[in-house]
């Protein structure tokens, strides 16, 4: 299991509003940089406005206000993930990190600059009172969502337990916004839930990469196996709707699997943020058959799970294709206490795939997108593809899907044996896979 990582650490998540991920200290590189004299221009531009503001506005302003509101705008205006965060926000995502925060249980993003429902997460205030992805949220309690930064809604939402906050939504078929009244709760996120599906065959679903996702997941691994005579036939590992995480844990997470060679890698502009992340031949599960599943939930984190298990020839991939978020955030400390969430490299798969904006595809597609979720591509000012032009026709898209087998199936609730069609052929596909092999030795 790799637990020796040298700083920095990295988030990997989608920006959501209960799972956000950890931080440790970035240390820039303490270059000289000569500074264009547009910059010092532009710079006296803002002092001026400054002072103006201060000197006129109707009422006295508060200096530390205006500055955290201006660094607030230069950063959300970069892309979908940089963010700046006050002491209280800062203080609060290190809380988050350990997976139990006050709140109602969904992720969040913007979509046609509407804060949109990412996913419900499961078993919390949020999943239970009916929200689903999608979702437009244009009010929360008193207030109109519209030009309201992500960071803002999170403050909103969040709050002591049991008490309540209303959230104004629109979905297909509303005439018009309808009030859902939510208790807030301690959202506690299982990181890691696990069953035997068949004999020798077992099932692993990881909600998210937390600081001891690795830890849980070779418990339950060394559970599942002494439940099964001591060895497993085939394994499904759940990554649908899995929002990311820690990158380290993602590369421990893959490193459980495989025994040698690359896992990711990131490249970014400034010295010291290129990263490669190996395996170190301390893998702990002998060679079963694996199949990973995939949505357009799986994210970041999730990616590169799947990126490196499908570029190893290790698991297939089952499912439809994924969100799409091949960018690496760095936190930054500031001085005051506040913090800078930067989007500073790119990660790329052992193949030299960046998924950003395109995602993996499954080698067995089956099922759909479901209408009105989203994906990176979809968020306002993110990134684009490597190698392609910032809008993709869709005739673009369908040449480049490859298929091996395309069911459409509604999505159901992960680990719904009864009604998830994924799993159902996934199992399917780890059974026949000791049919052939019997088969074949007959045959041999």
């Amino acid at each position: 299991m790799i637990k020796r990582f040298a700083r920095p650490r990295f988030l990997t998540g989608v920006l959501v509003i209960v799972a956000i991920f950890t931080f440790t200290s970035w240390g820039l590189s303490q270059r000289v940089v000569a500074v264009p004299n547009s910059t010092y221009e532009n710079l006296k531009l803002f002092t001026d406005v400054l002072g103006i503001v201060q000197e006129n506005y109707a009422e006295p302003v508060d200096a530390k206000d205006i500055m955290y509101n201006a660094i607030r705008g230069m950063v959300k205006g970069l892309d979908p993930h940089s963010s700046f965060m006050t002491p209280e926000e800062y203080n609060d995502m290190q809380i988050d990190t350990k997976g139990s925060f006050g709140g109602i249980g969904i992720e969040i993003g913007m979509k046609d600059n509407v804060l949109t429902v990412v996913a419900p997460i499961e078993d919390t205030p949020a999943f239970k009172a009916g929200l689903l992805a999608g979702d437009k949220i244009v009010k929360i309690g008193d207030k109109w969502t519209k030009d309201m930064a992500l960071s803002e809604a999170v403050n909103l939402m969040r709050g002591p337990k049991d008490t309540p906050v209303t959230i104004s939504i629109m979905r297909d078929g509303f005439t018009e916004p309808k009030p859902f009244t939510i208790n807030r709760a301690v959202i506690k996120v299982k990181s890691v839930k696990y069953k035997t599906l068949e004999d020798g065959i077992g099932y692993v679903r990881l909600a998210q990469f937390q600081e001891n996702t690795t830890d849980e997941l070779e418990k339950a691994l060394k559970d599942l196996a002494s439940k099964n005579n001591g060895r497993m036939k085939g394994l499904v590992l759940d990554l649908r709707n899995n929002p990311g995480g820690l990158l380290q844990e993602a590369v421990s997470v893959s490193n459980e699997f495989l025994d040698s060679g690359l896992i990711v890698y990131t490249k970014g502009r400034a010295a010291g943020q290129d990263m490669t992340f190996n395996a170190d031949a301390a893998k702990s599960q002998p060679d079963y058959p694996i199949i990973v599943l995939v949505n357009n939930g799986s994210a970041s984190a999730s990616e590169i799970v799947a990126g490196a298990l499908q570029d190893h020839k290790r698991a297939l991939i089952l499912g439809t294709g994924t969100f799409g978020k091949g960018s690496v955030q760095t936190i930054i400390p500031l001085s005051d206490g506040s913090a800078l969430r930067l989007t500073t490299s790119k990660y790329y798969t052992p193949s030299g795939r960046s998924i950003q904006a395109k995602g993996i595809e499954p080698d067995i597609v089956v099922g759909e997108t479901p209408k009105g979720h989203i994906k990176e591509k979809d968020l306002e000012g993110h990134l684009a593809a490597e190698g392609e032009p910032e809008k993709i026709s869709k005739a673009a898209k369908k040449e480049d899907k490859k298929e091996i087998e395309n069911i459409k199936a509604e999505p159901a609730k992960p680990g719904d044996e009864a009604e998830d069609i994924q799993l159902k052929r996934a199992l399917e596909y780890l059974k026949s896979w000791y049919i052939f092999k019997s088969i074949t030795q007959k045959v041999g």
